[in-house]
Formats: C-alpha cells, sequence, structure tokens
C-alpha cells in the first residue's frame, strides 16, 4: 500500500504544469527521432542530454531533467515502428523485428493496421512494464544480478532457438544464414587476445567490425527497396491506403487479433530488458520468435500477421523500462540508452544502486509516475500522427524510392561519422537483393549479427572461469534454459526429417 501512495504522489508532482510540458516535448521529439533511420534512442537521448542542463536550471531539481530524456526514450521506442513499416527501414535496431510482418501489411495496403497494431501493442508493453517494475523493483534487481555469464549465454542460445525457424521449410539455408550472420559478428579485433580478425583485403574499416544498423538498414532499405522494384516493375500498392474515421476504427477493432503477440512480448520484453548488457533488441526478437513458434499458422508471419508486429512493438517498450530497473538499482545499465541516462544520474548528482529508493524518493518516484504518463501520451500522439505517417505511403513510387536510398545514406552517415560505413552499408543492401533472389531468408542472418557480440563474450568468458561445458547445464538457471533451447534448436530439423520419411513411405506404398 506504501508503494501506491508513493506512486500516487509521483503522478501527482509529473503532472505539474512543467514537468507534463516536458514529457510531451520529449514524447514528440522522441518520436521522429525513432522514426529517422541511424538515429535511435541512443543517439537522441545522448545529442539532447546537453539540453537537460538549461532544464535544471530552471526546474533546480534532477526530476525534470529525467523525466524530459525518459519521455524521448519512450517517443523513440514508439518511433522505430514507423519507417519500419511505412518505408522498411528500421528506425533502430529495435525495430528490425517489425519489418518483418509490418512491410508486407503496408505493401498489401493496411499500413494504418500495422501502425495502430504497433502503437497499442507498444502502450501495452509499457503499461505492464511499469506495473512490475512499480511493484516488484528490488526482487527483480536480485533475480538479475543472479544472471552471470553462462545464463546469459543460455538465454542468447535460447534466442537463437527461437528464430531458427523463421527461413520457412528450408532449414539447412536458415542454418547457413545464420552461421553467415555469426561469421560478420566476429569481423573486428577479437575480446580475448585483441588480435585482428577476418580483416578483409586488410581493409582498415572492418576493424571496428561490422556495425549492425549499416547491416540492418542495408538489408532493409537498399536491399527491400531493389527486390520491390524488381517485383512490382515501377508500379507499388503501397499507395492504395485510405485514411478514414472507418479504416482508423477497423484497424483499432483489428488489434484484437493480436492480443498473444503482445502478451507474449510484454513478459519476454521485461524479463530480457532487466538482465544487463540484453536490451530491447534480442527481446523483440526472442518475442517475434517465440510468438511465431508457438502460433497455430506459422506460416503466416513474415507475410503481413498483425500479431508479428504486435510482439516485437511491445517488447521493445516493455524492455524500455525494464532496462531501467537495473540501472536505479543496482547502478548498472540494462541498455545503451539506459548507460547514457546513468550518465545524466550522475552528472546531476545522483547515486544510482540499492539506496536509491530509500535516499532519493523525491526523484525516484515522481521519475516512475511519469513513466506512466510518457506513454499514455506517446500513445496519443503516435496514433493521432498515423494519417501523417500514411502520407508517405501514398507518395508516388518514383519519388518514395529516390527519398528511401537518401534516408539510408543519411541515416548511415549520422550514426557513425564514417564513409566507409555508408559503401559498407550498399554493398550489404546489394548482397540481401542477391540472397532474396536466390531464396536464402535474411532475417536469420540479421538477428544473428545481433546476438552474436553477446553470445560470444559471454561463451568464452564461461569456458574460461570454469573450463567446461557442464556448466550450462548444472547451474539451477542456465541448465533448463540451455536444454529447452537446445530441444527447440533441434525440433525443426526433426520436423524436415519426418515429412521426408513420410513422403518417402506414401511415394513406396503407392508403387
Amino acid at each position: 500500500m506504501d508503494i501506491l501512495f508513493a506512486l500516487f504522489d509521483g503522478i501527482l508532482i509529473a503532472l505539474q504544469p512543467m514537468n507534463l510540458g516536458l514529457a510531451i516535448l520529449g514524447v514528440v521529439i522522441g518520436l521522429f527521432v525513432g522514426a529517422m533511420p541511424g538515429l535511435g534512442s541512443v543517439n537522441g537521448v545522448a545529442i539532447l542530454l546537453p539540453f537537460t542542463f538549461v532544464i535544471q536550471g530552471i526546474s533546480g531539481d534532477a526530476t525534470s531533467p529525467m523525466i524530459f530524456l525518459a519521455a524521448v526514450y519512450y517517443g523513440a521506442m514508439y518511433g522505430g515502428a514507423i519507417s519500419s513499416v511505412a518505408l522498411g527501414i528500421p528506425g533502430a535496431s529495435t525495430a528490425v523485428a517489425t519489418t518483418f510482418d509490418g512491410r508486407p501489411l503496408a505493401l498489401q495496403g493496411k499500413a494504418h493496421i500495422a501502425l495502430m497494431a504497433a502503437a497499442l501493442a507498444s502502450f501495452a508493453g509499457a503499461t505492464v512494464s511499469n506495473m512490475m517494475f512499480t511493484g516488484f523493483a528490488p526482487m527483480l534487481a536480485s533475480v538479475a544480478l543472479d544472471f552471470g555469464n553462462p545464463e546469459i549465454f543460455a538465454l542468447m542460445l535460447l534466442a537463437f532457438a527461437t528464430f531458427a525457424g523463421l527461413g520457412g521449410d528450408d532449414f539447412p539455408k536458415t542454418i547457413f544464414s545464420i552461421c553467415f550472420g555469426l561469421a560478420l559478428s566476429a569481423v573486428g579485433f577479437d575480446i580475448i587476445s585483441g588480435e585482428p580478425r577476418l580483416i578483409f583485403f586488410d581493409i582498415q574499416g572492418f576493424s571496428h567490425g561490422i556495425r549492425f544498423l549499416v547491416l540492418a538498414i542495408g538489408i532493409y532499405g537498399i536491399s527491400e527497396m531493389l527486390w520491390t522494384m524488381n517485383a512490382s516493375r515501377g508500379k507499388s500498392s503501397m499507395s492504395k491506403v485510405e485514411v478514414s474515421f472507418a479504416s482508423m476504427t477497423n484497424a483499432l477493432i483489428r488489434f484484437g487479433e493480436a492480443w498473444r503477440g503482445t502478451l507474449i512480448g510484454s513478459v519476454i520484453g521485461f524479463f530480457v530488458g532487466i538482465l544487463p548488457a540484453a536490451g530491447a533488441t534480442p527481446a523483440s526478437l526472442m518475442a517475434y520468435g517465440v510468438t511465431k513458434m508457438t502460433s497455430r499458422d506459422g506460416d503466416a508471419y513474415g507475410k503481413g500477421c498483425i500479431d508479428g508486429v504486435a510482439a516485437p512493438e511491445a517488447a521493445n517498450n516493455s524492455a524500455s523500462t525494464g532496462a531501467m530497473l537495473p540501472m536505479m538499482t543496482l547502478g548498472i545499465p540494462g541498455s545503451p540508452t539506459t548507460a547514457v541516462l546513468l550518465a545524466g544520474m550522475v552528472i546531476w548528482g545522483l547515486e544510482p544502486g540499492p539506496l536509491l529508493f530509500t535516499a532519493q524518493p523525491d526523484f525516484v518516484w515522481p521519475l516512475i509516475g511519469s513513466f506512466y504518463i510518457s506513454n499514455f501520451i506517446a500513445v496519443l500522439v503516435n496514433i493521432a500522427f498515423i494519417p501523417l505517417f500514411l502520407w508517405m505511403l501514398r507518395m508516388p513510387f518514383s519519388i518514395l524510392v529516390p527519398l528511401v536510398f537518401v534516408l539510408s545514406l543519411v541515416g548511415t552517415y549520422a550514426a557513425y561519422m564514417n564513409m566507409f560505413d555508408v559503401w559498407l552499408m550498399v554493398l550489404v543492401g546489394l548482397g540481401g537483393f542477391f540472397m532474396r533472389m536466390l531464396d536464402y531468408p535474411v532475417a536469420p542472418a540479421v538477428l544473428a549479427i545481433v546476438l552474436g557480440p553477446i553470445a560470444e563474450p559471454t561463451l568464452r568468458q564461461t569456458l574460461l572461469q570454469y573450463e567446461t561445458f557442464t556448466i550450462f547445464f548444472t547451474r539451477p538457471i542456465a541448465g533448463p534454459i540451455t536444454v529447452t533451447a537446445i530441444v527447440l534448436i533441434l525440433l525443426p530439423g526433426l520436423r524436415l526429417l519426418w515429412r521426408r520419411w513420410r513422403a518417402a513411405r506414401v511415394g513406396t506404398a503407392g508403387n
């Protein structure tokens, strides 16, 4: 009951005119930052961090600046779905999984359904996460501490297992795509010895590795446009989008079909989000994979399934709040964006850690109250702007294609300020186009390069510390996760062998 009273007092403080205005401003800025390919919440919060000193000078405390940055974070998580659906370019790595089904829905003239599902699922995911954050922060923080390197690797292995079937029925091509992505994730310097590895042709640009946004924007920006141009020969069904009260009402009703993906994404997102170094991107990918695996109609995913939009959007918004928990209770950032927020808190004289809730309640509870308010503002602003986002889809194809190319180039350069990455993004786009022409799934490769940099160091550090693989099976948390992952990885291959055996048996009986 004390928690409810503290939360109520915090919401009242967050609703004060200045704090409410900052929340609205932060959400709107974050929405467009998240929609801009290459920026995302990390860059948005980092760019706006100096502006918070002006806010602190006016307000006289650290609460208002943090409310503003948290609102930018919320808005950016919502905004990532906009360009994923409307243009086929992930606004950030957290929105890559949204592209899998959001883009096909847009091509079918159902972008309003995808955007409405993304907005409402984001709201649901963030709401569930806020409630769990409020009620169980200290307890869940202690659970997060129990996750060492073996548990993190087991979780990454489970994530691989959930998307092992994303490539469709051609299991060998899916495995090849995953291995190819893992190889790309290993480019750069060895994490243990520090020696360079896979530096192709001794080009120094590869020394920092192949960055994820380079891969994502190339494949889902350049490659997607080339594929659409080749398939439609200059004509596109994206322009067949009607905006009316009836269509928006229908989109709202259709969201009822996505309740399962929303629930799965909300739960998975929060628990993955609270793990240090995991973050919203693995959460959204795992949620998509689990939702597809548990669906009775898994073949519909990747072709325009509403659940395929709702699950990753609920997960990445749930994970964004979950990542705040280790930052505030342990002083450990749960994602790159919360690392920037942690820096801001330290600058403002706050000490994140176990004593923050008791030593700084006047800061903690208004901030938590602002999570609820920013989430509510974000869903209203997002739904109100859907007609504006759909306007992009009504543009002539001759304008849309150059716009996507320009945004891809500008977004990549803005993210890394490096022309090598821009050229690499173009080459990746061409490579992704030819992979699709040869019927190789690109999604598993993209997802592997996300999880590779997390899985490899945790695996190698575990083996260096324990010197045995059995540790993944004997630890109480890592063991069940590892066994479950292995079973799920083997299932697609077993199903393939079963179908071939039945087909051979039927053929023999026919003769």
